[in-house]
């Protein structure tokens, strides 16, 4: 059995930003170790806080929120309840920056069909169950909220999506046609 020892303290060389244990000093073949938040570069080095905290080189945040429940005439049947998809992004496939859309579940069901017929190298997930119950229920449709936001999450954060689907620009921010199942000012 080896037996391992701990290490002796390091020191640090302020010129190169490395940090050499004796080992390293002496030149018995090991390769510094980097101090700080090193790059990817040949030449690391410690990032600013801009390159740490700034916006990101590509990002996508997708928000399905504000559920609003709908009952356009007199009739029970009639009832149903849309859902806010919120987004904002600077990936160039999306043809806005930010947009706001309404959605019900029923035009996520056509549009995940749609996908699963365009793209078939990727694999659609599942949208959350179809409720007969008490679906007008708060849980309900907070359960089914997080479930259709999961939904979107993975599907616009698939870059093959992103550039090869002619539907997923047009529903997360485009106008849907639900009769045809078409989007309207899609990318």
């Amino acid at each position: 059995m080896q037996r391992i020892e701990p290490r002796p303290e390091a020191q640090t060389s302020p010129s190169q930003g490395y940090s050499n244990g004796p080992e390293g000093a002496s030149g018995r073949g090991q390769a510094p170790v980097p101090t700080g938040f090193a790059s990817t570069g040949a030449n690391p080095h410690t990032q600013s806080f801009e390159e740490i905290y700034g916006v990101p080189e590509n990002f996508l945040e997708i928000e399905v929120i504000d559920p609003q429940t709908h009952q356009p005439t007199a009739s029970p049947s009639s009832r149903y309840t849309t859902y806010l998809i919120r987004l904002s992004t600077n990936i160039p496939a999306f043809k806005l920056r930010r947009s706001e859309v309404r959605r019900r579940y029923s035009d996520f069901e056509v549009f995940r069909d749609l996908l699963e017929r365009e793209s078939a190298r990727v694999s659609i997930p599942p949208l959350p169950g179809k409720v007969y119950l008490n679906r007008f229920d708060d849980a309900v449709i907070e359960e089914r909220r997080r479930g259709l936001e999961r939904f979107l999450r993975i599907v616009a954060g698939h870059p093959l999506l992103q550039t090869g689907s002619r539907v997923l620009g047009g529903f997360v921010q485009g106008k849907f046609d639900r009769k045809q199942g078409a989007m309207i000012g899609s990318l």
